[in-house]
């Protein structure tokens, strides 16, 4: 008797910015497996209750059914055997422990799907996510547009009573357009932050004048 082999797994990981269209594409995905008649199982963490308790729900007001979960372990315990494709939303809130199963899970065949934050409100790698895009199959980066001119942007600004967030502040506050916009490198703002290194600006001036090759 011809043994089958077991489908082949994959991590891919959507990324980006605050209103960037992570959400979205998190259920756009989801919803392609659904087509394919798999079967989908969507979590996310219980600290995410800012739309729905159990619903994913983008900034536009799309739904998608999510099962929520403490932790990493609660997660597991919540997948079911005949699962294909798991999907998890706010995948920063998360610890490290998340990495191991997405790998786990992918090794053994089943689709791993994974939305989140890829930096904090101060620029940094935020929670796993960094990790997880390393040993992801598929990276999708998301950017959004900046609140302030337009431009494309990649970074989370968070605001406290209109003023800028401070560098110490605590890493999670969960929150919407009351509290983060997208803005882009020229308009973010963080207070706390040690200045740029005028070694850099220095370089970048230097460049700007140095003499054209002869020949």
């Amino acid at each position: 008797m011809k043994i089958r082999p077991k489908p082949p797994g994959q991590i891919t990981i959507v990324c980006g910015s605050m209103f960037a269209g992570k959400s979205e594409e998190l259920i756009r995905l989801a919803r392609r497996a659904l087509y394919a008649k798999k079967k989908v199982q969507v979590f996310k963490p219980l600290i995410d209750s800012r739309f729905h308790e159990t619903m994913v729900v983008t900034h536009m007001g799309v739904r998608h059914e999510a099962i929520p979960v403490a932790s990493v372990a609660d997660l597991e315990s919540k997948i079911d055997p005949d699962t294909q494709v798991v999907c998890v939303e706010e995948a920063q809130f998360f610890d490290s422990s998340l990495i191991d199963l997405a790998v786990d899970l992918a090794d053994n065949g089943r689709e791993v799907i994974c939305a989140g934050l890829d930096q904090d409100f101060r620029r940094k790698p935020f929670g796993p996510m960094p990790h997880l895009m390393a040993v992801a199959d598929e990276v999708i980066k998301l950017r959004a547009i900046c609140v302030e001119c337009g431009a494309t942007a990649s970074h989370t600004y968070r605001q406290i009573e209109g003023k800028p967030a401070h560098t110490d502040d605590p890493i999670i506050l969960v929150g919407a357009t009351e509290r983060y916009e997208a803005r882009c490198r020229r308009c973010f703002k963080l207070r706390g932050e040690r200045p740029r290194s005028s070694k850099h600006r220095g370089w970048a001036q230097a460049k700007r004048v140095l003499p054209k090759e002869s020949g």
